[in-house]
């Protein structure tokens, strides 16, 4: 999902402000991240997606470049889903349909980011950052599209007072859409801030969203917490909680997250 994304490129993958993405002499880290979500989505009717999300990440300076490929299972009534997120819904509410469980894998994640310092306090890091969504979900068991999504846009992070780490990033999603579906493209946006309550542990606050990408289909924006701890050995661990503010959000989703740095 969208949102999931986010907060685990934020947590797992390292704050270049905190040290923690220099830790490890490796350029190399792998992770998991399961989530659950659940929720109507605009809808009178419940999708629920387990995600089951695996990646490879490698940093080379300033420049780090991650390849995700999930497992996806979806219990619903029609809803269209890209990237692991719901865009939208085929037929009016999917009321009066029996709920189907699909389950496969999900559409793979390419992307790219690179870090421009800023010279502190109040002058940000910009964040650069595209991707790509291949359409590897079928489309036929409601997993995916089976188009290919692109993205790209710009983050901003700060390192203020030593343990705090606002955070803001803007860009525009370019959705592939199947034939039947008049899907549209549409922006994201998320902002926050972490914190460093001791050496080895985080708290993330973060409002996410992204517009419609389908007629009479609300947007979405959440509300997310997160805690984050980083052991040795280059193992981070995290744990987050989701809470859907609009129709077009799910009413809640959970997730943790597991990487180890080689």
């Amino acid at each position: 999902m969208i949102k999931i994304k986010v907060l685990a490129a934020l947590l797992l993958a390292g704050y270049a402000g905190t040290g923690w993405a220099t830790e490890s002499s490796s350029n190399l880290a792998l992770g998991v991240e399961p989530s659950y979500s659940d929720g109507k989505y605009g809808t009178s009717a419940d999708t629920k997606i387990f995600y089951l999300p695996f990646y490879a990440k490698y940093q080379d300076g300033d420049l780090g470049i991650k390849l995700t490929v999930p497992y996806i299972s979806v219990e619903s009534t029609g809803a269209v889903l890209s990237g692991g997120t719901v865009i939208g819904h085929k037929g009016k509410s999917g009321a009066t349909a029996s709920p189907t469980t699909e389950s496969g894998l999900g559409d793979v994640w390419l992307d790219g980011r690179y870090r421009i310092h800023g010279t502190g306090g109040a002058s940000p890091d910009f964040v650069p950052y595209a991707k790509v969504k291949f359409g590897t979900a079928s489309s036929s068991r409601g997993l995916g599209t089976g188009e290919n999504d692109y993205e790209g846009g710009l983050g901003l992070e700060w390192a203020v007072a030593e343990n705090w780490f606002p955070f803001v990033t803007a860009g525009y999603r370019f959705v592939g859409s199947p034939a039947g579906l008049n899907l549209s493209d549409f922006a994201t946006y998320d902002g926050g801030v972490m914190y460093r309550v001791s050496q080895t542990d985080y708290l993330t606050a973060m409002f996410t969203g992204h517009g419609s990408a389908q007629a009479g289909t609300p947007a979405a924006a959440d509300a997310m917490l997160a805690w984050n701890h980083r052991m040795g050995g280059g193992i981070g661990l995290q744990a987050f909680l989701d809470k859907g503010l609009s129709n077009g959000s799910p009413d809640y989703a959970a997730g943790v997250g597991l990487e180890k740095r080689f």
